[in-house]
């Protein structure tokens, strides 16, 4: 007996994805408490999975070497929120008497141009004093733990992400085996093998990233040491930190010595100069270091980079801009699994990436996938 084929209208298709991409979204933002830590933790997990192996090959118990690596992941979190807490502190040292009438003499200025222009007095003149600013930094300074709460969601977030951590190093080859069953009409050698290499993808990104990162800080602490800005290691340190945002983190990077350095510093040289280095330090980042760092192990387009950095900052803000990159490179590699999300894939990656489809892969995938057919 023959099935008979159902014929959906093109219009209904449309409104049946559109409809689905609304439930995704709701789902995202309602369940933002739990799905964020979650990712974070999972990524936490891929990160530290070498280290975790190497320990379980030095005959250590997967237990222990689990919790090995979530106290390294806690150690280095907690020095680096302490390092940006001390700094930002001690800033208001900075702020003396020539500073207070400096900024008070732009605040003036500006106060003078809106009046006669626009016909509003501001009144900068009266918030541009030196108690002002120390309270301010205060302020800023105490609420970094507030701008991690709102990164993650919530107070039980930053719990979760180590416990997500802990749990994922743990049952990393059993998950594994769930993924095999899911795709249980391929060939478990295949989807094995296409885990590990997702696997190795996130953990180049990730390291090639935190090694860019690194020089970057190397680069920026010299150039602002070299102009003279203070507090150099903090601002250069920063600057390579919020690089892992793409187009919207160099920005900020660079906003914060620039103004730090026009409101401590006498002349308008130090700013242009931090400008120029800057931008000539980015330039190599974009260039030099990423290409050859990290290379294509992400392989996504400009376009889809950027819808996604823009639909990961309204649905989940800063956290959403940090793990959407990833994520999207998760999906891709998930999408290459069956035939008909291949357009997908084939969407989120790069113009090259039709090129590679046509050539044959390596020689143990394209056996696994021959005997797959047989």
């Amino acid at each position: 007996m023959d099935k008979t084929q159902i014929h959906i209208p093109p219009y209904l298709k449309v409104l049946a994805v559109l409809l689905l991409i609304c439930v995704l979204v709701y789902i995202l933002i309602i369940g933002k408490p739990l799905l964020v830590p979650i990712l974070m933790g999972g990524f936490f997990a891929i990160l530290f999975t070498p280290m975790g192996n190497w320990l379980e090959k030095n005959r250590i118990p997967r237990v222990l070497s689990s919790i090995v690596a979530l106290l390294s992941m806690i150690a280095i979190v907690a020095g680096l929120i302490t390092f940006i807490i001390t700094t930002v502190s001690s800033f208001t040292s900075e702020f003396d008497k020539d500073v207070s009438l400096r900024v008070t003499e732009y605040a003036q200025s500006i106060d003078d141009w809106t009046k006669s222009n626009l016909g509003v007095d501001e009144e900068l003149r009266n918030k541009a004093n030196t108690d002002y600013l120390k309270s301010v930094l205060a302020e800023n300074s105490n609420s970094v733990s507030g701008f991690a709460l709102r990164t993650v969601g919530s107070l039980s977030g930053i719990v979760l992400i180590p416990v997500f951590m802990f749990f994922f190093l743990l049952y990393r080859d059993h998950l594994t085996k769930v993924v095999v069953q899911l795709y249980h009409k391929k060939d478990p050698a295949l989807v094995k093998m296409r885990i590990s290499r997702l696997t190795k993808v996130i953990q180049n990104y990730i390291i090639g990233v935190i090694k860019v990162m690194g020089i970057l800080a190397i680069l920026n602490i010299t150039a602002f040491t070299i102009i003279g800005v203070k507090h150099a290691v903090f601002f250069g340190t920063i600057a390579a930190i919020l690089n892992i945002i793409p187009y919207v983190g160099p920005f900020v990077g660079m906003l914060m010595p620039v103004s730090y350095s026009f409101l401590t510093m006498g002349s308008l040289f130090s700013p242009l100069a931090i400008f120029l280095a800057y931008q000539f330090i980015q330039f190599l980042e974009g260039n030099i270091l990423t290409p050859k760092i990290v290379g294509s192990n992400v392989n996504l387009n400009a376009f889809v980079t950027f819808l996604g950095l823009l639909v990961g900052a309204t649905i989940w803000g800063v956290a959403g801009m940090i793990l959407i990159i990833p994520g999207m490179a998760i999906m891709r590699e998930i999408f290459e699994l069956n035939e008909e999300t291949l357009p997908f894939a084939m969407l989120f990656g790069e113009e090259q990436m039709e090129k590679e489809e046509e050539e044959p892969g390596g020689p143990e995938e394209i056996e696994l996938e021959q005997n797959e057919k047989v």
